[in-house]
Formats: structure tokens, sequence, C-alpha cells
């Protein structure tokens, strides 16, 4: 299981999250980014359906698979403050 951190920094004169280097929209408060960042995590969480996908991968090979709706990541929220 794969661990995502939502962490909270400041950000275009405001706060926001960042998760894997990409920052949320800006909030004007630190207290609305981390409520934002806190429902982020959680919905990402919530397991879904399971359905089978097909992609091309980079040498133009069309690939199917079937994506679990229930590999969810662990999510945490990380303050700065």
């Amino acid at each position: 299981m794969s661990q995502v951190t939502y962490q909270i920094v400041q950000h275009d004169s405001g706060w926001a999250y960042k998760v894997d280097g990409v920052f949320s929209e800006p909030f004007p408060t630190h207290a609305a980014a981390l409520a934002a960042a806190k429902k982020a995590a959680q919905e990402q969480r919530v397991p879904g359906q399971t359905h089978v996908i097909e992609y091309e991968d980079e040498k133009g090979k069309w690939r199917t698979e079937t994506a679990s709706g229930s590999d969810r990541p662990s999510t945490s929220v990380k303050d700065s403050k």
C-alpha cells in the first residue's frame, strides 16, 4: 500500500497543501488549508469500484488490466506550523 502525505505550506500569499511537489489552490488562512487537506486525505482513502482499464504504454502497445477499487493509499496530513 502506498503512502500519500498532504503537507500544509505557505503559498501564493496564503496557505496551501502540497502532495508530491504539487500545490493545491491557495487558501486565505492556515485553518482553511488544513481543513481542505484533511478532507482530501479522507476522500483519497474511500474505496471505489473495480474497473477494467485499457491504456497505451510508452512503446505503443495497448494494455488491459483490472484496477481494483479497494486499492487505496494510506494518507496523512503534515502541518508545518
